[in-house]
């Protein structure tokens, strides 16, 4: 399996354009313990900090699928803020707090997700003639007619 790039980048660059073009204001929380990271420590608790990105708030805006950078004010002093795309930890507006929170990277197992792909693809690629009767009793059952309901698997 060819190993792809990270979505979040383009995850958050689509979540700032949609906030933007819904006339809110795009708030990114920041995880500040990022070597990567320069914001003004003065204003970081808990190892995170809260930035308004939206174009008026920002000067010189920048954002790649690698690093985020801006000038802003903190206290009435412009300062330079940068960070990888990856401390960012959740994009949202402020107005009605919609937006989008990122998985931080340990607690993702890649292994895992691709195994489940993996048993997924092999069950859906497998020749109807090579089903035995232990296959046919775990078999999934066709819904039943009526009112439709959601199953939530965790």
């Amino acid at each position: 399996m060819s190993t792809m790039t990270p979505n979040q980048p383009y995850l958050l660059k689509a979540f700032f354009d949609w906030i933007v073009d819904n006339q809110m204001t795009p708030y990114i929380v920041v995880d500040a313990t990022n070597e990567l990271v320069e914001v003004p420590q003065e204003f970081v608790k808990e190892g995170q900090i809260v930035l308004n990105v939206s174009p008026s708030a920002c000067v010189n805006f920048a954002m790649d699928l690698e690093f985020i950078s801006f000038q802003a004010r903190f206290g009435g002093q412009p300062q330079n803020i940068s960070m990888p795309c990856q401390a960012v930890m959740a994009i949202y507006a402020r107005e009605n707090g919609a937006g989008t929170v990122f998985a931080v990277e340990e607690d993702l197992t890649a292994t895992e997700t691709e195994k489940t792909i993996e048993d997924a693809t092999e069950q859906s690629t497998r020749p109807s003639g090579d089903i035995n009767e232990a296959d046919s009793d775990n078999a999934p059952v066709p819904p039943k007619k009526g009112k439709p309901n959601l199953k939530v698997i965790k």
